[in-house]
């Protein structure tokens, strides 16, 4: 009886709550994960001030980004003007903020265009194969043969200018990189055993391609497009930087840029500040789609 009721000294432990925990186990695999890569939490916090400044810019500059102050002309960056002041005297950081809407607008119109297009030609080129298969892939061909910042401009040379024409030509420019990699996932995922078995058992072809082949094959697409989302940003600036963007006084960040170049040598600023906040932007989106494409599944 006392058997029963004494724990044996070589018993094993209970097992603790956070080991049988799946949320906990997860939440300490996050933490550990992040701890080890700081320049991807700073990418993180930049991109989420990136978007926030996009929906609410006057939470971080509440001023007119259009408002010019004479007296305040060229001003460099201090405690007044974090970003310093343009050569009519308006602020910087306010044109750079207000402007993020105007570029992000664009950037994420053309990676909706590439993403949509480019995913349906390959969706349809890889699952339903032969002749369709063949001419959807030569289209491909001819618009991966033309770079994409010269297949852009002959688009705005045919749309127009403005910052929908941009965004459209930069996804349409964009679009063989998507069908490419959506055909090549297309075809791994028809010729698994749960698509052949569910083709065996009658179902009906678009019941098997929503059902069974599209959501496994959106994933490394998905990741594309976080990744082709730093390379619009940066299509989009050049284009702006060019004048083919929103006319002025609209604050695009490659428009501001562009507004800098003639006064280097004496408010290096106006340039320097637009174009590192482009810069920054685009190295935090490409280190978040590294951490997307697979580096969360290596670290265990």
């Amino acid at each position: 009886m006392t058997e029963l009721l004494d724990p044996r000294p070589d018993a094993p432990a209970p097992a603790s709550a956070s080991s049988s925990n799946p949320p906990a186990q997860g939440r300490a695999r996050l933490g550990r994960f992040l701890r080890r890569r700081p320049g991807l939490v700073v990418a993180v916090l930049v991109i989420v001030f990136v978007l926030v400044s996009a929906l609410f810019p006057s939470l971080f500059a509440p001023g007119d980004p259009n408002l010019a102050v004479p007296r305040q002309r060229s001003l460099p960056p201090g405690p007044g003007h974090w970003f310093g002041t343009d050569y009519l005297g308006r602020d910087m950081w306010s044109r750079v903020v207000h402007g993020t809407s105007l570029s992000l607008q664009a950037t994420v119109t053309a990676v909706a265009v590439a993403l949509v297009v480019g995913g349906l030609i390959g969706l349809l080129a890889g699952f339903v194969g032969g002749w369709v298969d063949e001419v959807l892939m030569r289209v491909v061909d001819v618009l991966m043969a033309i770079p994409p910042i010269l297949l852009a401009l002959a688009l705005i040379a045919a749309l127009g200018f403005g910052t929908t024409n941009v965004a459209i030509a930069v996804g349409v420019a964009s679009v063989a990189q998507f069908a490419r990699v959506m055909r090549a996932e297309t075809l791994r995922v028809r010729g698994t055993v749960y698509v052949e078995a569910a083709r065996a058992v009658g179902t009906r072809w678009w019941v098997s391609l929503g059902r069974h082949v599209l959501p496994n094959a959106a994933g490394p697409v998905l990741v594309l497009a976080v990744l082709e989302f730093g390379l619009a940003i940066l299509a989009v600036s050049s284009l702006s930087f060019l004048g083919y963007g929103a006319p002025p006084p609209a604050p695009e960040w490659g428009s501001l840029v562009s507004e800098g170049r003639n006064y280097l040598a004496t408010s290096w600023w106006m340039c320097a500040m637009p174009g590192l906040t482009i810069a920054a932007t685009v190295l935090s989106v490409n280190r978040v789609s590294k951490a997307l494409d697979g580096e969360w599944g290596r670290d265990r």
